[in-house]
């Protein structure tokens, strides 16, 4: 899976699919949770920092995990003086970062991750009190939405109550979800929801 995201890096912001996600679950999240310039922000699965560059002009600072090199080293490209990402390649679940944030954000990663129940208990890790998760992924779907084939997808998409459960049971409350994006195809669409929860006190 690394390798086919590392393969892909150097024209992964040439999707106008991708551009598109980033943009609606950007606007989602911001219309649901209030992000504070005192903030420090996890993007998980960054990739190139599509999300990570518009969250980070609102926060403190955005830390944007991949486990792929080559899509961080992209991510790096876009830093400047005015904005920045901080990029690190590393598994979150096997090996903690040092740091806890005020909210984890996602986009279109957790399919990836073939134990979920995992990544939330990680999440809860690095969040501070209080914290919270906006994570978007697609609603359960039949196999087609990746046009490449399935290689690296441990999930076609998830259940709502399914997910809310393994949300609630690795620490968190105040599950919602909200309708970000929908990815229209010839011969299907492919809703992509939001799902927000605070890190029980």
């Amino acid at each position: 899976m690394t390798e086919r995201f590392n393969q892909a890096a150097q024209s992964w912001d040439k999707g106008d699919m991708r551009q598109s996600i980033a943009h609606s679950v950007f606007q989602t999240i911001s219309s649901r949770i209030s992000l504070l310039n005192n903030m420090n922000i996890l993007d998980f699965g960054a990739g190139t920092g599509l999300l990570s560059f518009k969250i980070a002009p609102l926060v403190k600072s955005v830390v944007g995990v991949d486990l792929s090199e080559k899509m961080l080293e992209q991510l790096e490209c876009k830093n400047s003086d005015t904005i920045s990402v901080k990029a690190i390649c590393q598994n979150i679940c096997e090996e903690p970062l040092n740091q806890q944030f005020h909210g984890i954000i996602s986009s279109m990663a957790m399919h990836h991750v073939e134990d979920t129940a995992d990544l939330f208990r990680a999440f809860h890790l690095h969040l501070k009190r209080d914290g919270f998760i906006a994570i978007a992924d697609l609603e359960a779907e039949d196999g087609t939405f990746h046009s490449h084939g399935n290689d690296g997808v441990h999930h076609f998409g998830f259940e709502r109550d399914l997910l809310r459960q393994t949300i609630e049971n690795a620490g968190f409350e105040h599950v919602r979800f909200h309708h970000a994006y929908t990815v229209e195809k010839e011969t299907q669409n492919y809703p992509i929801f939001l799902v927000t929860a605070t890190k029980k006190s």
